[in-house]
Formats: structure tokens, C-alpha cells, sequence
């Protein structure tokens, strides 16, 4: 198809305005030198925009493309801030493709185009808008210096785009067409325009379920049909789209002597998902870094200890606290880096909150004499704290680390690639007093070699990389981001790194590394803005590359509803990579979601147990990817959530709030939909068409009977809600148009519901999944009457409109459970109709 990487040249089309000698045809020239080289709106108050017409049809790539860059030698109160750009083939009809923002600086800055629809159909484009939303001053008049474009120009690759793309606008737009006619009951058109276009509107099995709701009636094929469905993988998407709900077990467990790992935060855990072994180490127990090692193993539910104090064996780690562990399969090896233990004086507030396992005092530390106390400015440099422990043979091994890796280094994050046997250790603080701040480094395991990970564009790379985390110090100073999470993602071989604190600040943001091109984009500059959790700190997080799904534990954040230095634990979130930028979610427990589907009036049991891990960070997890089951240990929480903060001090340092140390050890399981639980859904609403349409057509005693013995049988009668919801379904009883009418005070309506026989259970029904379980009315309101047509009366008896239209609202309400590929459109042809008006 060509290359992503072909520069795009282009022209202005059109602007809103322009000031004198600030000309829109100034952005063609990258002169940053020059103060009058930019394109500048002629005031503050209206709504601007810039429209490029590139000289050919192009796509315009995901991976880099697109260079918007605010180049003035200094900041700039007229700088464009937050923007949004559309793309389309005439300036008519375009499509928002990216909203983001610029930093106030002369570094380029590079963003990713959108260039694929929903459906996964790449498509062209001919004009670019640019639409400036805010500038870093008030009441300025916006900026742009300089707009560059990267994608594919060859003429034979975009024709083929723009083909499939045409064809698959064709192919959407007879969809819509057979949707509407079928909705509204022309089936003959619809059957005609089926047959002679060959166009598919659904996957087979959701026509033959259609046909036996709608058009036969036919209630038990239709049960039939969902079964080969979800067979068929139909239920997939929306399964893996169904929120989780987090189900926790305490682990009692011991070694053979009764004992377990000690109350500790800063500790390091890692997991051998093989064998089935969980390993521990180090931490600070409040009062000294440790250095015992523990195993834990999973089936045999019992921990071991491995080593009550490493520093006394050959080549081992001494205590330590704020290191990071990691476990190689490919070897049964375990790396451990970083420390920072007892003589480790916090420089910072920030730090020094960052480390809340060691004390602030001198009174609490080790007993030194005064003279004799290390400093950062004073303390010669450490030998390197790099170690690597041979599982089998239960033997450590102290690894050098040459010139180009990182100095002794705590509350950074590391990661092993087993693979390709390269170790990635990003940011955190380092303990020598010309390198406090720490970057991106990569150890090869083969080779013994560090490196300091650079781009082949230093300077793009530099300002786009990792919070800023700056790789050049000797050009500017580097920046400081402990605190903050690294995830490895082994299919796609990419680093995401988020959240942390800089500067005293707590981060929102997050970035994507990716291994192969040595390459950082900027996924979210604040991921609470996108529904995500709000900016956090020491935070936990674990990955499961099958569900595509980060699992985020714990941590601190900024509690600005009470008092702006106050903190606060964050819950537990899940954030789904599936698709740019992906989606967030909040991870409830399942006791949560079972006391806001409760009655108002109900209360939760007051017996004083909890069923859950209350708040903390400087925890650790792990995640075993076989078994879907995350572990967490110990860690940090606030003795009380409501007054806790940390303040500052006089001496600018922070007082600790009351803490507690914990040495709680949990086990963790998402307890998602099944399909049997969507096929249970689905038929409880087939089940409650039957049941109206027997009302009308039958004696009411009858209807009662399968009611009670048939419809009964497909709800969750534990929910409250559904079983309201159920009830509810006897007021179709005193339809006027039922063959015998009956009373409401009838002796025959006080009948008792069986509720033993109910089936499946419902974990994960949303309130607005329970509307659609509520009797179904008519579309109603159509100007345009439809009745029955000739292929109709081939197929069943006369059908009124009503019972029609309630028909295709019961399959219509099943198809939100269907993959997208498989069904008709979302959407309706009346829509198109208000872009008319």
C-alpha cells in the first residue's frame, strides 16, 4: 500500500480570519526564527478555522502523520492550547478525526490521525480543518506556526482505498435501506431488493431468528436459534464489553510454621504463572526495610520462606524498600533493581510522601552519629543494586551495571520483554547528586549491556516521550516522575506508562512506547477528562494482553472536594486498549453492585464484616493470565479516610497523616456475563412477547399457568429489581381485547410465583439492560401505515400492527447483545432526514 511516512504537500483553502502580515499561507513555511511565521485569527471572540486542501487524495497514518507544532523561541500567550482537526473529501461533509492539545513550547509535537471508520475501513481524504478551540492567554487571538502532513501519496494504494471505501458506503447505505423497509413492514420491496443486490444485511442466524419472532411466531425455534448463536460467537463482543465486577477472597493462608510476611509497603512481588509461585520481598515495616524472601504457592495454598535475611547470604540484596522484581519464565530467573533504604535521605515533599514507608524524622531512623549521616550532596555513589536470583538452584548472582544504565534508583518501574531477554526500566529517582532524575533504559540480558534509550529524532522524541522525562541533561535539566505505573503489552511489544507525580503534581496522563521503532505517543494528556480515574499516584496496575485490559489497584490522589493538600486511596479501574484511546470504567465489587440493585429501603448486613481490601497504595499486585486472578499484598492505608492528609510542615517537608501498614493478602477474580446469562436475557424477552400476545388470544387462566411455569423460569427472581419487573407483566391480564375479562380483585390473580425455579444468574445487569426487560410498547407515531403484505400471509395468520411492531422491538432489543458485524445498523434512516433541515 505504500508507506505512512510520505510528506503531503497542500494549500489554503480558507480561513475564518486573519490578522495583518499573520497570513494563513505562513503555516507552509517551518521558520520558527521568524515571529511573524505563523497564521494568527484576527480577534478572540468568534469561532476560527484553518482549511488545507491537499494537492492530492491521501491517507493521512496513525503512526506519526500528522506535525502541529508551536515553534516561537518562548511561550506564547497567543499559542493555540486545545484543538480538534476534521478530515474529509469535500470541505461539505468531514469527520472529526482527533481532539488534543499543544504544549506552549518550540518542541514539535506529533499526533495520530484517525484514518479508519468504526467498521475497520481505512478511508482518504482531500481537506483538512483545523479548528483552534482555546489559546494559553485570555482574550488572544489564536496562533499557528507551522502545519506538516505525513501518509500515504501513492496513486495506486489510495484508488484502492477509496474503492473498498466507496463500496463499503454503498453497501452501508442499502443496509439502511433494507433496515427501514423491514421495519416498516414492506417486506415485499425488502425481499426484492434482497435478492437482486445480494447485499447482506446480518449474519444468517440473525435472519432466522428474525423470521421466527417477527414473521412465524415461532417462540421455541427462536430459543433454538440463540444458542447457535452464541455457538457461533455472536454474544463475543458484547461479552468482552460487559462490565466486570470484582470479586475478592481474603487468603488466610501460612507457611508450615503459622507465620506469613510481615505488615510492610514498598515491597516488590513477582509471579512464575508456570509453576504457580508468587514471590516477596523487601519492603518497610514502619520502622526498618527488610529484606526476607518469601514464595507463596498458589495450588497448594501455603507460603515459604525463602530466606529470612538475604544480606547474610554470598552476592544477595541487602533490606531494602521501593525496589521493583520481576520474574523471567524464559530462564526461572528474577531480577531485582533499586532501593531505598534506611540512610536515604528525601530531598523533597514529594518525594518524601513517595517514600512514606521511611520516616521523615531522625529520631525514628538507624542509629548514626550526627557527623556521620549521609546526604545526597555528601554520600559517594553507590555500588550498583542490581541482582538476579537463579530459582532453581536457589543462588544470587550481583550484576554490574556499565556507564550507560541507571544509578541506584527507587519508585521506578521495570519490566522484562522474556522474549527477547531485554529488561525496560523507566523513570523513578536516582540517589547520586548530579543524576537525581531517571529515564528510559533497556538492559540486554544476553549481551550484559545497558542503554539509554534514545529516538532517531532526539528532539520529537524529547518532548513527546514520558511525561517529559528529558534524555539529554547536559542540554536541559530532566524532569522527576516516581510514583507512576508501566504496563508491557507482548503482542503489539509496546510499554504503557501513566499516572505518577512531577513537580509536586499529580499526573492524568498516559503514553505508549513502542519497542520496535523506539517511538512514545501521547494516548491521553488527562485521562479523567475521558471518564478514566483522576490523576493518581502509587497506584498498582497489571495487563491481560487476551481481553486486551489494564487492571489499575489502588493508589493516591488529590481528595480537592475537602481541602487541596488533602489525599485520598483511588479505587479500582479497568481500561480497555482494544482500540485507540480505549475506554475506562471504575471496577465496583460485586457487593457494591448488589447494594445499588437493591431496594431503596433494603440495607446491607451490619455485621461488621468486610468481604473486601479497604483502600491503600504502596501495595503490590500480580496477575496470573491463566486463571484471570490478580493478587495483591499489604501496602499502606489511611487509619482514618476522613481527616487523613499529608500536610506540609514548616520546614517545607510533609507530616504523615495516622498510617497503618498491612500484611493482608487477597485474591482477586472479574466476574463477568456469560452467554448463557445473554441467553437467559433473551429468552425471559421472547418469553414476555408470548406471554402479551397469549393475553390477547387466549383465556386468562392459561396465561397465568405460563406465566408462572414458563415465563418464571427465565428470571432472576434474587434480583429485585426483575422480579418487580416480572410482576409487572400481569397487567397485560386486564387487556380490554382479551377473550374473557376478568377483575382485579379476581380470586385467580393471587397466584405465587415458584421462585426455585428460576435459572442462570444476573452479575452485571445494568438498570438500563432492565429497561429493555419491561413490557415493550409499540413503535406508535408512524404518519406512514403499513399493513400486511402478500409474503406475510404465506407464512402465519394475520398479524395486527401492534403485535408487529412489539415483534420487531423484542428481536431488536436481543440484537444489542450482537456483534456489530453481525447485524443490521445502529442508527436510522429518519436521521439523515434532520441533516436536511
Amino acid at each position: 500500500m505504500g508507506t505512512s511516512s510520505d510528506v503531503i504537500e497542500y494549500t489554503i483553502h480558507d480561513c475564518s480570519s486573519f490578522s495583518t502580515n499573520f497570513h494563513p499561507e505562513n503555516i507552509l513555511v517551518d521558520n520558527p526564527s521568524n515571529s511573524k511565521s505563523r497564521w494568527t485569527t484576527q480577534n478572540s471572540e468568534s469561532v476560527h478555522w484553518i482549511l488545507l486542501r491537499l494537492n492530492n487524495l491521501s491517507i493521512l497514518s496513525t503512526l506519526c502523520s500528522f506535525n502541529l507544532n508551536s515553534q516561537s523561541s518562548a511561550a506564547n500567550a497567543c499559542n493555540m492550547k486545545e484543538f480538534k482537526v476534521y478530515i474529509g473529501i469535500t470541505p461539505e461533509n468531514m469527520t472529526q478525526v482527533l481532539h488534543s492539545s499543544l504544549k506552549n513550547d518550540s518542541i514539535r509535537e506529533s499526533f495520530s490521525i484517525r484514518h479508519h471508520n468504526s467498521a475497520g475501513h481505512c478511508f482518504p481524504t482531500r481537506f483538512i480543518k483545523i479548528e483552534p478551540l482555546s489559546v494559553y492567554g485570555q482574550s488572544f487571538s489564536t496562533s499557528i506556526w507551522h502545519v506538516s502532513l505525513t501518509g500515504i501519496i501513492n496513486e495506486a494504494s489510495v484508488e484502492e482505498v477509496k474503492r473498498d471505501y466507496d463500496q463499503f458506503r454503498e453497501t452501508r447505505v442499502m443496509q439502511h435501506i433494507l433496515k427501514h423497509l423491514r421495519q416498516r413492514r414492506l417486506l415485499t420491496p425488502y425481499n426484492s431488493i434482497l435478492t437482486q443486490s445480494g447485499v447482506r444485511l446480518e449474519h444468517p442466524l440473525v435472519t432466522q431468528l428474525y423470521e421466527s419472532i417477527v414473521l412465524t411466531g415461532d417462540w421455541d425455534k427462536a430459543e433454538t436459534i440463540l444458542h447457535d448463536i452464541s455457538v457461533a460467537g455472536l454474544f463475543d463482543q458484547y461479552l468482552k464489553s460487559s462490565h466486570p465486577r470484582a470479586v475478592w477472597r481474603k487468603l488466610h493462608d501460612t507457611d508450615v510454621n503459622g507465620d506469613i510476611p510481615s505488615v510492610r509497603g514498598g515491597h516488590a512481588m513477582c509471579i512464575d504463572t508456570k509453576r504457580g509461585y508468587i514471590y516477596l520481598f523487601g519492603g518497610w515495616d514502619g520502622h526498618k526495610s527488610l529484606d526476607d524472601f518469601w514464595r507463596y504457592d498458589i495450588k497448594k495454598q501455603r507460603w515459604a520462606i525463602i530466606s529470612t535475611n538475604t544480606s547474610l547470604e554470598l552476592n544477595a540484596p541487602g533490606p531494602r524498600s521501593c525496589h521493583k522484581m520481576v520474574y523471567d519464565s524464559k530462564t526461572d530467573c528474577i531480577y531485582i533493581l533499586g532501593r531505598l533504604h534506611d540512610l536515604d535521605e528525601p530531598a523533597t515533599r514529594a518525594q518524601s510522601r513517595n517514600a512514606e514507608i521511611v520516616p521523615t524524622s531522625s529520631s525514628q531512623r538507624m542509629s548514626v552519629a550526627a557527623d556521620e549521616t549521609p546526604t545526597l550532596s555528601s554520600r559517594p555513589m553507590p555500588s550498583p543494586e542490581f541482582y538476579r536470583y537463579h530459582c532453581e538452584h536457589n543462588k544470587w548472582e550481583h550484576l554490574d551495571i556499565d556507564e550507560n544504565g541507571p544509578r541506584t534508583i527507587f519508585d521506578h518501574e521495570m519490566i522484562i520483554d522474556s522474549e527477547s531477554q531485554i529488561l525496560f526500566v523507566f523513570g523513578g529517582r536516582a540517589g547520586e547528586k548530579k543524576l537525581d532524575y531517571s529515564g528510559l533504559y533497556s538492559y540486554d540480558v544476553h549481551l550484559k549491556k545497558w542503554c539509554l534509550l534514545q529516538c532517531r529524532n532526539s528532539i520529537s522524541f524529547r518532548c513527546r516521550i514520558l511525561s517529559d522525562i528529558e534524555f539529554f541533561p547536559e542540554l536541559i535539566p530532566p524532569l522527576f516522575l516516581p510514583g507512576h505505573s508501566m504496563i508491557f503489552e507482548p503482542t503489539s511489544r509496546q510499554l504503557y506508562i501513566f499516572a505518577g507525580e512531577r513537580e509536586d503534581r499529580f499526573l492524568s496522563d498516559m503514553y505508549i512506547y513502542d519497542i520496535a521503532t523506539n517511538n512514545a505517543t501521547e494516548v491521553f494528556s488527562n485521562f479523567t477528562s475521558s471518564g478514566g480515574p483522576q490523576p493518581c499516584f502509587l497506584q498498582r496496575a497489571v495487563v491481560d494482553p487476551s481481553l486486551q485490559e489494564i487492571y489499575i489497584f489502588g493508589g493516591l490522589i488529590h481528595d480537592r472536594a475537602t481541602h487541596p493538600r488533602s489525599l485520598t486511596e483511588s479505587s479500582d479501574w479497568l481500561y480497555r486498549y482494544s482500540s485507540r484511546p480505549g475506554k475506562w470504567e471504575k471496577i465496583h465489587t460485586l457487593e457494591e453492585h448488589q447494594n445499588r440493585s437493591a431496594p431503596p429501603s433494603s440495607s446491607p448486613p451490619q455485621d461488621g464484616t468486610r468481604e473486601n481490601p479497604p483502600p491503600r497504595f504502596a501495595h503490590q499486585v500480580v496477575y496470573d493470565p491463566d486463571s484471570k486472578t490478580v493478587y495483591l499484598h499489604g501496602g499502606t492505608m489511611m487509619v482514618d479516610s476522613d481527616f487523613a492528609k499529608l500536610r506540609e510542615g514548616n520546614d517545607g517537608l510533609s507530616e504523615e497523616a495516622p498510617m497503618k501498614k498491612l500484611s493482608d493478602f487477597w485474591k482477586m477474580t472479574l466476574r463477568r456475563l456469560s452467554s448463557s446469562e445473554l441467553i437467559r436475557r433473551s429468552a425471559y424477552l421472547i418469553r414476555q412477547q408470548q406471554f402479551k400476545e397469549m393475553c390477547k388470544t387466549q383465556a386468562p387462566v392459561q396465561s397465568l399457568i405460563h406465566l408462572q411455569n414458563h415465563v418464571s423460569q427465565v428470571v432472576n427472581h434474587d434480583d429485585p429489581n426483575e422480579t418487580q419487573l416480572f410482576r409487572s407483566l400481569l397487567t397485560h391480564l386486564l387487556d380490554p381485547s382479551s377473550p374473557v375479562s376478568m377483575s382485579p380483585a379476581s380470586p385467580s390473580m393471587g397466584y405465587a410465583v415458584n421462585a426455585s425455579e428460576q435459572l442462570g444468574s444476573l452479575e452485571g445487569l445494568e438498570t438500563s439492560d432492565l429497561q429493555k426487560l419491561s413490557p415493550s410498547q409499540g413503535q406508535g407515531g408512524l404518519e406512514i401505515q403499513t399493513s400486511e403484505g402478500p409474503y406475510e400471509k404465506t407464512l402465519r395468520p394475520t398479524l395486527s400492527q401492534a403485535s408487529f411492531d412489539q415483534r420487531t422491538k423484542t428481536f431488536e432489543d436481543i440484537l444489542e447483545f450482537i456483534s456489530d458485524d453481525a447485524k443490521q445498523p445502529a442508527g436510522s434512516l429518519l436521521d439523515l432526514v434532520d441533516d436536511f433541515l
